[in-house]
């Protein structure tokens, strides 16, 4: 198995530019920038790249975790690798959203934005307050909150008992979606559902594929496989409301984020696989390992540059053919400007900050089977 694995560093640059083309073309009438009928409603399936960067996580972590690590030093390190340039794209969103925009927010809110726990508030304001998209940083916090505390009892289960319990967590995010939506309002059900706690079995399908490939287990599957299903999912799950009864339509939407999570992991074990045999040709291009580096500052500053759009051209325009090419200026706009954030600030304030936490074991790290160096952090 490779030790250092670019073809997922890639795979994070199409998962956030999914995310991108999903904002960009919005979800109704009045929202996103200047929709590309060409590739809506299908884009709506970009809503759910940030399951993918949830299960990459989980998977990520596990496969580079060294016993050697305390607690303290996984705390101190995840703490640079996030808040950095999490804090410096919040001064943009916060100009653009409540300067130029007319977005209220109140102190709770915009507190808890900036420490990334605004996920758990039920009623900030606005529904997701500060740099909007971080809401699903609140996600990623609480899964490095325990992630140290878990991993040991879950490496020593069995894969089998592993197995058995993420599809158990993966059928209770379907229970609580429907349940959701029985029981709760519009606005309770949308906070349950972005709610972090009904994400973590997406974090615990990546460590289960993570500890059973180490394991030695394969999946007999190649990722071009996972690819052209998961594109046949995005087709009929788009729609299910105009090919299917209401209640088949209600049940894939209730399953979208189980089933995004299967496809996720499995196109990462594939792509895992495919690069230890040598097969990975066009996802370790070194242009598409370095825009998977910059993702993380990618998503930080897209939203923040559609929304810039939207108040510096107010009026709605009809959708068009030609909005194919403002949306392909706009990513690289928001690509420019999620290099330097990236150069400029992610990866010199984690060496800075790093360099001056506490240090792991080596002795330790290598006697560990885990001890590998992975290219493109989790």
């Amino acid at each position: 198995m490779p030790t250092r694995l670019a073809s997922l560093t890639s795979l994070r640059f199409f998962a956030a530019f999914a995310v991108f083309v999903h904002h960009y073309n919005g979800v109704s009438p009045g929202g996103g920038v200047w929709r590309v009928p060409e590739l809506f409603p299908y884009s709506k399936i970009g809503a759910h790249g940030v399951t993918f960067f949830f299960v990459l996580s989980g998977f990520l972590l596990t496969w580079s975790h060294k016993p050697g690590n305390g607690k303290k030093v996984f705390y101190w390190r995840r703490f640079g690798r996030i808040y950095p340039a999490h804090l410096v794209a919040a001064v943009a969103a916060v100009a653009v959203f409540y300067g130029m925009g007319d977005d209220r927010t109140d102190a709770v809110s915009f507190v808890a934005s900036l420490l990334l726990v605004q996920a758990w508030l039920p009623d900030a304001v606005p529904t997701l307050p500060g740099n909007p998209v971080t809401w699903t940083l609140s996600v990623e916090l609480l899964f490095y909150a325990l992630f140290p505390l878990v991993i040991g009892r879950l490496r020593a289960l069995r894969t089998r008992s592993l197995a058995v319990l993420t599809l158990a967590g993966l059928a209770g995010m379907w229970a609580v979606h429907m349940a959701a939506d029985h029981y709760l309002n519009g606005h309770d059900a949308s906070w349950v559902m972005r709610h972090p706690v009904v994400y973590l079995p997406q974090f615990l399908i990546g460590v289960t594929f993570a500890i059973a490939l180490r394991r030695g287990y394969r999946v007999p599957v190649r990722p071009t496989a996972v690819v052209v299903v998961f594109f046949v999912y995005a087709v009929v799950y788009t729609r299910a409301s105009d090919w299917a009864s209401p209640f088949v339509a209600h049940q894939m939407e209730g399953t979208v984020r189980p089933v995004v999570a299967i496809l996720s992991v499995l196109l990462l074990a594939a792509c895992v696989q495919n690069e230890g045999a040598g097969r990975s040709r066009l996802l370790t291009n070194r242009s598409l390992i370095a825009l998977g580096a910059s993702s993380y500052a990618f998503y930080l500053v897209h939203q923040t540059v559609n929304q810039f759009i939207r108040e510096y051209w107010p009026h709605r325009m009809e959708p068009s053919s030609e909005a194919i090419v403002f949306l392909l200026g706009t990513f690289l706009i928001s690509q420019a400007l999620a290099w330097l954030l990236y150069r400029w600030v992610e990866e010199p304030a984690q060496q800075w900050w790093t360099k001056r936490g506490p240090k792991s074991r080596p002795a330790a790290a290598a006697k560990s089977p885990a001890a590998t160096v992975v290219q493109g952090k989790p």
